[in-house]
């Protein structure tokens, strides 16, 4: 599973600016909203996204976050890209502000299809070196989608 095949432009938010968990959060449900037309799930995803964050953080360190949830009625799992560029304090295992949040939700009728982009982004993560530092450097949303493309296939290589 290849993050840069679920991943297109348009699912990229460039620019968050909320400043705790729940502002990023509704920053990104909203931007779905108007992206993918799902206003009448909007405040059901908010509330499972809050949800699973108070269960324990989807922040897994270095920097990123993977907010995600399931949510009935989906054909294909939905995958946003939402970039803080002063950071943001979400109860990292590293204790470090979350600049990146890789927001995933997925039908529940395949949670295989869940897991398989779960554990893509947290290897991406954990093989790149300087993923964020060069995510935040990138200047516009085509050559984010270059930086996520090259560093995965560095990481496959190794």
């Amino acid at each position: 599973m290849k993050l840069n095949h679920l991943l297109t432009a348009d699912m990229i938010v460039p620019e968050l600016s909320g400043q705790t968990r729940e502002e990023i959060l509704q920053e990104m449900v909203d931007w779905l909203k108007h992206e993918k037309n799902i206003n009448r799930k909007g405040k059901e995803l908010l509330e499972k996204l809050i949800q699973r964050e108070n269960l324990g953080s989807t922040a897994i360190g270095e920097g990123v976050a993977v907010p995600h949830c399931k949510v009935k009625g989906l054909d294909q799992p939905i995958v946003l890209l939402g970039i803080s560029r002063k950071g943001v304090e979400f109860q990292a295992v590293d204790q470090k502000p979350v600049y990146l949040f890789f927001l995933v939700i997925s039908p529940p009728e395949n949670p295989s299809m869940n897991l398989q982009i779960l554990a893509a982004i947290a290897h991406l993560v954990r093989e790149s070196k300087g993923l964020v530092k060069k995510i935040l450097q990138a200047k516009s949303n085509q050559e984010i989608l270059r930086v996520i493309r090259e560093e995965e296939e560095k990481a496959q290589e190794e």
